[in-house]
């Protein structure tokens, strides 16, 4: 379906093409290309990209207009990522308002602007997909130069890893971290359980934690697991009202579509545990959680209840998720964007990555002067995390 393509350009042996349709890419290839990345993760799947648009959870009518770009050798596809142009900066964790307040302060228009991002995912990984570094260096000129000749403002990448940080770095983007907290399981010897993972944490943070599971549990709270084909659709029709109940209760409009999870439950179940909490027979509350039964890793992702229990979101969202990782043996839990609370319960601070281009020189450097600021002061806010660890010795970081 090539006619379907958005764009095409030669250059030397490569062919760039733009898909404004994630489904027009090669599925096999894609998911190649980042089985091949050490970071993969199961959000830049092929099905994962493909069910946000085609769901309508991230399309143009929700401001992220995709396309995708991809090169190719010949017919291989040797790089690729998923690009937007984006028309606010909703559902990117990664905030650039005040810098869309600047322009418009002067005159100026910063959207619509280039996002390389997974929609409504803030977990670290590769987004320029490539089969080396050369064709790293050649998707990030394409993705510069679309911008240039879209006359946006702008182009950035989010939630990086170490290779295309190290692409970003060398092109001359500016740099800017956030900090996330992830939990990853003893070196060596791993926790034989979730009461050996509390034995290790400082008597205060243990007792806490005993606490907020006691009352959940005093609440006559039971939990279930669930993953894979285990998840019915009736699980996912119960977890959905909680989700959207979450939102409704910020005041706000949930970003994924019933279709989204109907879409995941089909192209990709063995990424999903859902716990479900019940009280008795009824079913009060659901905490989604990301899996990647190859590497041994999972996500925290969505929650929600139909009514208010003390400490539940805690016990839900980390504690039965820990440990039903710990029993699985698995070797890391991300919590999800932001969330100091959480290092409490042993998750630990981690720098996570964005890369920047700005097509005004001026803004540019303003960017780039703020952003040295910022960083000073994510540094500082790291050490002095570093020095609130919650183990009684030493744990694992990344």
């Amino acid at each position: 379906m090539r006619n379907e393509v958005a764009h095409e350009k030669r250059s030397n042996d490569y062919v760039i093409r733009v898909f404004d349709d994630p489904a027009l890419i090669d599925a096999a290839q894609w998911n190649s290309l980042l089985d091949a990345q050490p970071s993969a993760t199961p959000f830049m799947r092929h099905e994962y990209l493909v069910a946000m648009h085609a769901s309508g959870s991230a399309s143009t009518a929700t401001g992220w207009t995709a396309q995708f770009l991809a090169v190719e050798e010949g017919e291989v596809l040797i790089a690729a990522c998923p690009l937007y142009i984006k028309e606010h900066s909703y559902g990117e964790y990664v905030f650039d308002w005040a810098w869309a307040d600047a322009y418009q302060r002067h005159g100026l228009a910063y959207y619509p602007k280039l996002l390389d991002a997974v929609p409504f995912t803030p977990v670290p990984g590769p987004r320029l997909l490539a089969r080396d570094a050369e064709a790293r260096h050649v998707l990030l000129q394409a993705m510069q130069q679309f911008a240039k000749q879209a006359k946006l403002s702008s182009a950035h990448l989010l939630f990086l890893d170490d290779a295309d940080q190290q692409c970003a770095r060398d092109a001359g983007w500016m740099m800017r971290s956030t900090v996330q907290f992830h939990w990853t399981n003893r070196d060596g010897t791993p926790y034989a359980d979730f009461a050996d993972f509390l034995a290790s944490l400082q008597r205060e943070k243990r007792k806490k934690i005993q606490q907020e599971r006691r009352r959940v549990a005093d609440a006559g709270i039971t939990f279930t697991a669930h993953s894979g084909t285990q998840i019915s659709s009736d699980d996912w029709d119960f977890f959905y009202r909680c989700y959207t109940l979450t939102y409704r209760a910020h005041h706000s409009t949930p970003y994924l579509s019933r279709d989204f999870f109907a879409r995941m439950a089909s192209t990709m179940p063995e990424h999903w545990l859902l716990f479900i909490a019940r009280r008795g027979e009824e079913r009060i509350a659901a905490s989604l959680i990301g899996i990647d039964p190859a590497r041994g890793h999972a996500y925290g992702r969505y929650w929600g209840a139909t009514e208010h229990v003390p400490c539940l979101h805690f016990d839900a969202c980390y504690y039965q998720p820990l440990a039903w990782c710990i029993a699985n043996g698995y070797r890391r839990f991300e919590g999800g964007a932001q969330g100091e609370h959480k290092m409490a319960r042993g998750l630990l601070p981690v720098q996570t990555w964005s890369a920047h281009w700005l097509a005004h020189p001026q803004f540019a450097q303003a960017v780039a002067d703020f952003l040295e600021r910022e960083g000073a002061g994510v540094e500082s806010y790291m050490d002095e995390l570093n020095e609130r660890r919650p183990f009684k010795t030493q744990a694992p970081t990344d």
